[in-house]
């Protein structure tokens, strides 16, 4: 008796220890575009300290991003910088459609080191070759990267793309294009607003109009893996008032959830 007594003891410590388990969260993985990096790791600290899972964020160009999600990483959640592709990752059937929102926009900017005395008035045929000197103009790649492909699209509208096509500094996303202006490795540089105002060191010279380049969008959603309460839990956080303000702050804006 004594010996069946002990066994149930065990099978009670071991249940209770599996119950445990299951009751703690499970992590969020987010595969989220480089510019998002300041506003959703603050979002992601609320999250958790709201009692929600432990977020893990990736970020990256969203292109390389979507190659990895179609290549089989595991992510819950995929967060854009453009609807391209989002729509690359539906057309394969690899997110959630019905989850999808855009929930963002930003602004592309010109920009130079804080320090640099540069004035240019972006208008169409605007002296930015001159304004380069003998350096270059930093860009996340305008193939295959959002940030990239609105700046050449800006450009190419304003009609000054082919005097700096070969002059071009072209990085992995656009925080590494962003870097590249900060350590002074590139004179000018065309960014988001947002990453601009993240970085001390440099400083918007001026801002692109809106009708030069395709509407800046940034659309969420679960990945077709994705079947955790917890991810779909921070899908709504991303979407909530309290998102909204940190996203406000670093100088996003929101797209009404009406759009």
């Amino acid at each position: 008796m004594r010996r069946f007594g002990i066994f149930l003891l065990l099978i009670c410590v071991c249940a209770l220890s599996l119950g445990a388990r299951a009751a703690q969260p499970r992590d969020v993985t987010v595969f989220a575009a480089a510019s998002l990096t300041n506003a959703l790791q603050d979002i992601g600290k609320d999250f958790e300290a709201s009692g929600g899972g432990h977020v893990k964020f990736s970020f990256a160009a969203s292109s390389l991003l979507a190659r990895q999600i179609e290549a089989g990483a595991e992510a819950d959640l995929f967060f854009s910088a453009d609807a391209e592709w989002m729509d690359y990752l539906d057309q394969r059937k690899l997110v959630q459609a019905a989850s999808r929102r855009d929930v963002l926009s930003n602004r592309l900017v010109l920009i130079s080191a804080s320090d640099a005395a540069i004035s240019l008035q972006i208008e169409p045929g605007f002296a930015l070759a001159p304004a380069l000197g003998d350096s270059r103009l930093a860009l996340a790649d305008p193939d295959t990267v959002p940030a990239g492909k609105y700046a050449k699209a800006a450009l190419t509208a304003l009609g000054v793309w082919d005097s700096v096509a070969n002059r071009i500094a072209r990085a992995e996303n656009v925080r590494a294009a962003l870097a590249y202006v900060a350590r002074g490795e590139a004179r000018l540089g065309v960014v988001y607003a947002t990453d601009a105002k993240a970085e001390p060191k440099v400083k918007t010279v001026d801002i692109f109009p809106a009708e030069t380049h395709p509407a800046i969008v940034y659309p969420v959603a679960l990945t077709a893996q994705a079947n955790s309460a917890e991810a779909k839990a921070f899908l709504a956080y991303i979407m909530s008032d309290k998102a909204a303000a940190v996203f406000t702050r670093y100088g996003f804006t929101v797209v009404p959830p009406s759009r």
